[in-house]
């Protein structure tokens, strides 16, 4: 028979008690919690500033705001803010063709010379074509110097259609996929032609009004409401740029909605009841073409389940809409700032649903460096010809300065490789064979090197 020694009887106490409660711990942290954490490590490393709304089952799983909708006043994200949603809004686009199909007023199979004759390639261009991005029109927002110097001034049809119209095709029409915003600029082109009414009132009457989406329009240059976000090109701790606003003219039937989370949840909700479009148009409309795109939607399977989504991106803001159907699941991701983390983000928001495995990015640590050594990589970087970087030491501390920008702060990661926190860019000094240092090597969308010139 054993006999228990009371101190050791003790600790055995204990280490039941400490397994209860962490067994406590982590069954208490909740799929809301798991996707907060996950949100917050990309919002610190200024990689998502906006408004998370997750869906599963029907029910609200988290719905919550970060960062900055303001830097100028100070106001924060949270529920109510309300986005430019960029390529979005393509899928709502796609959504009143298929309305007018279902009305017979159009079908998807007619040619673009029945609304476009003077087109001189219509007559081998469906509506189809465009809704899938199989037409071969020239993409129009790939004409940097329009969309540098005129994007943000409104624009009429004929000049939007004139940066197109006379482009050959770039391949037969079915043949390839090839993303065209000009193709859904059409699209809202057709709508108009067809109902004798302006697109934006269209869309009102025949989904935002009838689902409740009373904080989407068009209009976002011109909105009034404090709700309105400032969308941001560089969002960062030391730097924060505002961007112009896309007129709603240019972006139009392509990525000029607005709207918040709730409201694309208003939107989930009606696709699921086939609320405002059959059920069976619907799955026209989930009908995956080439590199698999339906009608105003990217079709994937995630964990065994159709995934339907659309990301937008449009000046300083990025946006992504997921949808799991068979879960009546939904995932509304939307950034007051230009980031390319939202697919990265909503990937694990569904491994976290499911009970899979996802990973947290990892904040990078900073680490002293002598001053000594900090002083051997001052000097000019020539990273291309006539764009230099001058990198400087005060407080025992690098700075960059690159042609025509402002000083930023460096931050040493190792002894010879330092991040910045103004944007996602990384350089490493690289040394001679005798020890000194002979250059750089820039990483920042790209790699590239840059020779110590003084």
């Amino acid at each position: 028979m054993h006999r228990y020694n009371m101190k050791n009887r003790g600790w055995l106490i204990l280490l039941v008690l400490l397994q209860f409660a962490c067994g406590q711990h982590v069954k208490a942290q909740t799929d809301a919690d798991r996707i907060n954490e996950l949100v917050t490590a990309y919002v610190r490393q200024y990689k998502f500033n906006g408004t998370l709304l997750v869906i599963n089952k029907g029910q609200v799983v988290i719905s919550k705001g970060y960062g900055l909708k303001s830097a100028k006043d100070s106001t924060w994200n949270d529920v109510n803010t309300i986005y430019q949603m960029g390529s979005v809004t393509k899928q709502f686009t796609a959504a009143l063709i298929l309305q007018l199909e279902e009305q017979k007023k159009l079908s998807v199979k007619d040619k673009l010379s029945k609304y476009f004759p003077e087109y001189p390639w219509a007559d081998s261009v469906t509506i189809e074509n465009l809704l899938t991005h199989t037409s071969g029109i020239f993409n129009y927002t790939n004409d940097g110097k329009f969309m540098a110097s005129e994007a943000v001034k409104p624009a009429t049809p004929g000049k939007i259609n004139a940066l197109f119209k006379d482009k050959p095709l770039e391949f037969k029409p079915g043949t390839k996929y090839k993303y065209s915003n000009s193709g859904y600029m059409l699209l809202g082109y057709i709508v108009e032609k067809v109902s004798g009414k302006p697109y934006e009132q269209v869309m009102h009457e025949r989904i935002l009004q009838p689902l409740g989406m009373a904080h989407s329009g068009f209009d976002f240059a011109h909105l009034n409401d404090p709700n309105k976000a400032t969308g941001y090109t560089t969002y960062k701790e030391q730097l924060k740029v505002p961007a112009a606003i896309v007129d709603s003219s240019v972006a139009y039937a392509a990525g000029s909605l607005y709207s918040t989370v709730n409201d694309m949840w208003a939107w989930h909700k009606g696709l699921m009841k086939s609320a405002t479009i059959k059920a069976a148009t619907l799955e026209k409309a989930y009908k995956p073409f080439l590199d698999n795109y339906g009608y105003g939607w990217e079709i994937d399977s995630v964990y065994g389940k159709r995934m339907l989504q659309h990301g937008g991106g449009i000046f300083g803001f990025n946006t992504l809409f997921s949808r799991i159907p068979a879960d009546d699941c939904c995932i509304v991701l939307l950034c007051n700032m230009n980031t390319g983390s939202l697919e990265k983000i909503s990937r694990a928001i569904l491994a976290i649903l499911n009970n899979r495995a996802y990973d947290v990015p990892l904040e990078k640590i900073t680490v002293p460096v002598d001053a000594a050594i900090l002083q051997q990589y001052a000097g000019e970087y020539e990273l291309a010809p006539g764009f230099i970087l001058t990198i400087s030491v005060k407080n025992n501390a690098l700075k960059v300065r690159a042609t025509g920008q402002p000083e930023f702060d460096m931050y040493a990661e190792s002894e010879k490789k330092f991040f910045l926190k103004v944007v996602d860019a990384t350089a490493e000094f690289v040394r001679g064979a005798d020890g000194t240092v002979t250059g750089l090597i820039w990483e920042q969308s790209g790699r590239k090197e840059a020779k110590k010139i003084k």
